[in-house]
């Protein structure tokens, strides 16, 4: 949207057409500041709706650990400036927690080099806080190489040769999508994928036993942890959302109804 800076200031201080976008975002925040101080207080609030693809994850992990095969993680192929690359990290928690506590092999693959640093230190966290640091081995969080088919083609050797009963890829992921999905389908693995690139949801869909649609990778951490922290962020948001789409419906009705009345006043005003 381009500004007006030439204009005159809306209210003495907004850049013109930027006055609303500031309200709208406190209005937000506001939601987000009284769910987070409702959870942290114990009062009800409105429940996450239940997302299939994450109640999986603890089928995945048990189908792993019975058949005594690895679990295999991508948190795709983005960088820590990537919002979906923080949603991965939260999901990469829970799972690693969830290895940990079942004594279950973790396979971790990265293509970013700052990402796989910050992942090998989280999986390390979690299976300090599980009680089991010594089952932690550096040797299977593995950086690959910051090429994007050669990380493809390093991931599917690595599906081939260790042959992991589950393969759960959440994050940012390009044209390895389908790929990676194939791959895992060929060995006969649970697949748990998620993206919020639209453009390669359908391999997903197709491909993958289970898909998070977009945004619901981002309500993972808190789906799966229920820190009341993330719970009141994400039941916050949604509200902001549910708010603003009032408003802009409102708008728009105003905004028609005035139309027509200047409309119906030009007119009587014209009448001879």
């Amino acid at each position: 949207m381009a500004l007006n800076l030439a204009a005159d200031p809306t209210l003495g201080i907004f850049v013109a057409g930027t006055a609303s976008q500031f309200f709208v975002m406190l209005l937000l925040c506001a939601f987000v500041y009284v769910m987070i101080m409702r959870t942290r207080a114990g009062m009800p609030v409105p429940p996450i709706r239940k997302i299939p693809g994450l109640e999986a994850v603890d089928e995945a992990i048990g189908r792993a650990t019975e058949m005594g095969r690895p679990v295999l993680f991508s948190p795709g192929i983005s960088g820590i400036t990537q919002p979906a690359t923080f949603a991965a990290w939260a999901f990469l928690g829970h799972v690693a927690k969830l290895c940990a506590r079942y004594d279950t092999r973790l396979i971790h693959v990265d293509r970013d080099y700052l990402v796989h640093a910050i992942c090998e230190e989280l999986i390390r966290q979690a299976y300090l806080e599980a009680g089991r640091p010594d089952a932690f081995n550096s040797d299977d969080v593995r950086y690959l190489t910051g090429s994007q088919f050669g990380y493809a083609a390093g991931y599917l050797g690595i599906m081939q040769r260790e042959r992991p009963a589950a393969n759960i890829m959440v994050g940012y992921f390009f044209a390895e999508s389908m790929l990676f999905a194939e791959g895992g389908a060929n060995i006969g693995a649970i697949q748990i994928a998620g993206t919020t690139n639209t453009v390669q949801l359908p391999f997903f869909l197709a491909a993958c036993d289970y898909t998070l649609l977009g945004e619901e990778i981002y309500a993972a951490g808190a789906y799966l942890s229920k820190e009341p922290n993330l719970i009141g962020t994400v039941v916050g948001q949604d509200w902001g959302r549910i708010a603003t789409f009032l408003l802009m419906l409102v708008g728009c009705v105003l905004a028609n109804v005035a139309a027509a009345q200047a409309t119906w006043l030009k007119d009587l005003l014209l009448k001879k």
